[in-house]
């Protein structure tokens, strides 16, 4: 995977720069590797640094009004200051690290709308800056993320999108400022009370945080209301789990109603399920008893904090015409469906 750009920035004849990335799929927590390859233009450069980032499309409100800009959550500089003689080549290896909150964008085989992750280059020579193009990378799932996915597609439900929105997650223990919402469309067991479910994941090296929200349909007299549940396991348990059991249990009783209901899980902890107009819980209520895997999870109520001016780096509408232009002649392979 090559992405090159002449560095209009630092004028004509300049130098040119191709990343390379040698493993372009990816999971949270692995390395990114590659080089970048620089070759000298029509006279000799001083180049100041070459910086690698990891750049995100994510969706940020403010009051009524909502748009779409890019946001670095991880940079490093992979190279110093050198001369870089005319027409001379040189390549720079790399490893950079992926965050284990980073996003997913392709999940079983397809890219859900919604989700890009690109790697930018930067290129600084005598105080010009160019910030190149953008190369998407695929971050596939963890493998417990992964047994939560296959839960979903047990019980038929269908992949909508993966959109990331700026903002934090009340009483999760969240390094970015942004999250993604993983929406399905409910199959038909829950299609009539649920118009839609929402997945997020928040893994760290330990483990993975899990917290699901369930658009309940408006009745007859009684608004539309959101139910916000969270299971919070390590990456070993996630394996063991019954997903498709517990994903099923939950709905069952956020359909029906059922607040309130209190369930141990792995790590002692007890929560309540969370109702609220929009999607606010309040926190469960935690405690240190050994019960060890038994019983169902502990799904504790969760909020989603408010997202304006939170993601640092954001730089709206300065790439969003490069991701549009990815998305576009992608094979067909993007949007939910069977999965």
């Amino acid at each position: 995977m090559v992405f090159k750009r002449m560095l209009g920035a630092l004028g004509v004849g300049g130098p040119s720069v191709d990343t390379v990335l040698a493993t372009p799929r990816v999971r949270p927590g692995e390395t990114l590797a590659g080089e970048v390859r620089v070759k000298g233009g029509d006279f000799p450069s001083d180049i100041e640094y070459i910086s690698l980032g990891l750049v995100a499309r994510v969706e940020i409100e403010s009051g009524d009004a909502e748009h779409t800009g890019t946001a670095e959550f991880f940079s490093a500089r992979v190279s110093g200051p050198f001369r870089l003689g005319q027409g001379e080549q040189h390549a720079i290896p790399f490893q950079l690290p992926v965050p284990w909150e980073t996003p997913v964008t392709e999940i079983g085989g397809a890219r859900p709308h919604g989700a890009f992750v690109g790697v930018r280059t930067e290129l600084a020579v005598a105080k010009a800056i160019d910030k190149g193009d953008l190369d998407q990378v695929s971050i596939v799932p963890l493998p417990s993320q992964d047994e939560v996915l296959r839960g979903f597609a047990a019980l038929g439900f269908h992949l909508k999108s993966a959109d990331l929105e700026a903002g934090r997650i009340y009483g999760v223990d969240q390094r970015l400022p942004f999250y993604q919402e993983i929406e399905f469309y409910p199959p038909a067991q829950w299609a009539g009370r649920i118009n839609e479910v929402e997945l997020t994941f928040v893994a760290d090296p330990y483990g993975l945080t899990v917290v699901l929200e369930a658009d309940k349909r408006a009745r007859l007299f009684q608004p539309g209301s959101d139910a916000i549940g969270r299971f919070q396991v390590t990456h070993e348990q996630a394996a063991r789990t019954d997903w498709a059991s517990e994903i099923g249990r939950w709905l069952d009783s956020v359909a029906h109603g059922h607040g309130g209901h209190h369930a141990p899980g792995p790590y002692g902890h007890q929560g309540s399920y969370g109702h609220g107009e929009h999607g606010y819980g309040h926190p469960g209520q935690h405690g240190h008893g050994g019960h060890g895997g038994h019983g169902g999870p502990g799904w504790g109520a969760v909020a989603a904090a408010g997202a304006a001016g939170v993601v640092g780096g954001m730089i709206a509408g300065e790439v969003i015409d490069e991701i549009g232009d990815m998305f576009e002649g992608d094979g067909g392979d993007e949007g939910g469906g069977d999965w």
